[in-house]
């Protein structure tokens, strides 16, 4: 059996770090050059609201939110390794970043994807995101695609 731990961490830890580069990694990967467009939304500066889970003591999961406005969070940097894929654990990720996010007086998550994440728009779509048109600074990018959610 799997002995499975959430973390919730810092986005500076290093494996947080290890996960965003593979994350980047794996976008280049599928998306190619339109990541020169999208690596600069993706930096992030230092944040402690950061969860990585872990799968027996390896760090395969891992995601972070930082403020959008005065009652919204924004989720960012969402990736699962191959390995840990079909399990659950974006499901887990995702509950817990919302849970976090309610627990310091949020009431509403706001994220961005790319159209060629088949599996991230059924994953926001199955926890009850709903389309939203494009916020900065993805208005007028055609590969963006933009959820929100009341978490309340």
């Amino acid at each position: 059996m799997d002995n499975i731990v959430i973390k919730r961490t810092a986005s500076t830890v290093p494996d947080f770090q290890l996960l965003i580069t593979e994350l980047d990694a794996d976008l280049r990967r599928r998306n190619g050059d339109i990541m020169d467009i999208y690596d600069g939304h993706n930096k992030l500066q230092p944040l402690d609201t950061a969860v990585v889970i872990y799968m027996n003591d390896v760090p395969v999961c891992c995601g972070c939110f930082k403020s959008y406005s005065d009652d919204a969070v924004e989720v960012k940097r969402v990736y699962v390794r191959d390995e840990a894929r079909g399990k659950g654990f974006s499901k887990l990720l995702m509950k817990e970043l919302e849970t976090w996010a309610t627990e310091i007086g949020f009431r509403k998550t706001v994220l961005e994807t790319g159209s060629q994440q088949q599996e991230a728009l059924g994953l926001y779509t199955s926890l009850g995101y709903k389309r939203i048109p494009n916020y900065e600074p993805y208005i007028g990018l055609p590969d963006s695609v933009c959820f929100e959610k009341d978490l309340l």
